[in-house]
């Protein structure tokens, strides 16, 4: 197994390099971990106490951002390195002020893993939710270095509960401790004699309270959105927005905030000139265009969606037409009723906001419109639904308390 997994890694670099030099995240990948290991030898000083967390990509990222902050805000002297798999999560947080270094994981390679551990020397390593490589953690386990899994999630159907999945129950054997989401993880995991489980909750409820305990004002939403009331939609795909552009055009009255996943230029121009009543770019509005005139903000930039749901009463999160459905707590978190396409049964926060009340799916135009009129047209069902909501965060909130008190330093 240890052979084919190496190949298996070998050959997904072998087809990155191919891809890179018309894919822009194939590039990035390749071109990140360009003398990687070099640059870490050379930044990190001998001696220094290094926590390294490790991250999949930007939700992973946010998942693991509150332990990152309760550890800098109790543990001071110890220095953070962060490492990110895919250019989605490095690219948008290589500057995070918060983690002394910020770098590309290199590939799961033997000699690579040896490499960066005798350069970083961590006492502890924190994988985030989803991240399993198998060199990695067998190094580390060899080392004696503590290491945690936090925020997991395990289902049955997982690698690691099929007859040939050996080698992945083995490296989930060398973690310290697994922290999970929910006990249906946990019961799992027994089943294959991995014992040293808790069930913290999900980080995510930490951060989204943070986020809306210190949101950022938004002056341009602001002049925006004015009197009238706001329905924003956050991490939106094509198929989202062709729901979305029917909402609109039949609620002329309403201000919609539209944030798409990926600033593809010609599809928000696109997007721009199926909204009759009239759509502007932020980054066109901060170059000093008047947005008041328009029905529609297209939020072209990243970093601010968390911040903008403060000024909506309704949101719409994009992803359940595809893969799956984006971030809802960031949105719930501010008590706002969400609508979401079909793709949603793998997130257990959909499925509880779902039963709650406060979330729906929605398969058409059709049933958004008439989800959002029920909501317009009964004042009461709405404020009940966005107390529901903003309960449901508050009722969650704990894994980062737990996960840092149980990590002896």
């Amino acid at each position: 197994m240890s052979l084919l997994y190496n190949i298996g890694i070998a050959l997904y670099e072998y087809g990155i390099t191919i891809a890179s030099p018309w894919n822009t995240k194939a590039r990035l990948w390749r071109d990140g971990r360009k003398g990687l290991l070099e640059s870490l030898s050379h930044n990190i000083p001998a001696g220094e106490r290094i926590v390294w967390i490790h991250a999949a990509s930007l939700g992973e990222f946010e998942q693991g951002r509150p332990i990152i902050e309760r550890i800098k805000r109790e543990h001071p002297e110890r220095k953070i390195l962060l490492t990110f798999f895919s250019p989605s999560g490095y690219e948008i947080r290589k500057s995070y002020p918060l983690a002394d270094y910020v770098y590309y994981l290199p590939a799961d390679r033997p000699r690579n893993v040896s490499r960066m551990l005798d350069v970083v020397k961590p006492e502890i390593a924190i994988f985030i939710k989803y991240e399993f490589w198998l060199n990695y953690l067998a190094e580390l386990r060899r080392r004696n270095i503590p290491t945690y899994l936090v925020s997991a999630i395990f289902r049955r159907q997982s690698i690691f509960f099929r007859a040939w999945g050996g080698a992945w129950r083995e490296a989930l054997r060398g973690y310290k401790r697994i922290f999970v989401q929910d006990e249906a993880s946990k019961e799992l995991l027994s089943t294959i004699g991995v014992e040293r489980v808790v069930v913290a909750g999900d980080t995510r409820f930490d951060r989204v309270r943070e986020i809306a305990a210190h949101a950022t004002r938004v002056p341009i939403v602001e002049h925006f959105k004015g009197e009238d009331d706001l329905f924003v939609a956050g991490s939106t795909w094509e198929r989202d927005e062709e729901l979305l552009v029917e909402l609109i055009n039949k609620n002329p009255r309403t201000r919609f905030i539209i944030a798409p996943h990926e600033m593809d230029v010609e599809r928000i121009a696109r997007l721009v000139r199926s909204i009759k009543g009239g759509a502007i770019r932020y980054t066109e509005a901060t170059l000093g265009l008047d947005v008041s005139h328009a029905q529609v903000l297209i939020l072209d930039t990243v970093g601010m969606l968390s911040s903008v749901y403060a000024y909506a009463r309704w949101a719409y999160i994009g992803g359940g037409f595809g893969a799956g459905i984006h971030n809802t707590l960031e949105a719930a978190t501010f008590g706002l009723p969400v609508a979401f396409g079909t793709n949603y049964h793998k997130f257990q926060e959909a499925k509880d906001m779902i039963a709650l009340g406060v979330a729906t799916s929605v398969a058409s135009a059709t049933e958004l419109t008439s989800w959002f009129a029920s909501l317009c047209n009964d004042k009461a069902r709405y404020s009940e639904l966005s107390d529901k909501a903003r309960r449901y965060v508050e009722e969650k909130c704990g894994a980062t308390e737990i996960i840092v008190e149980d990590i002896i330093f």
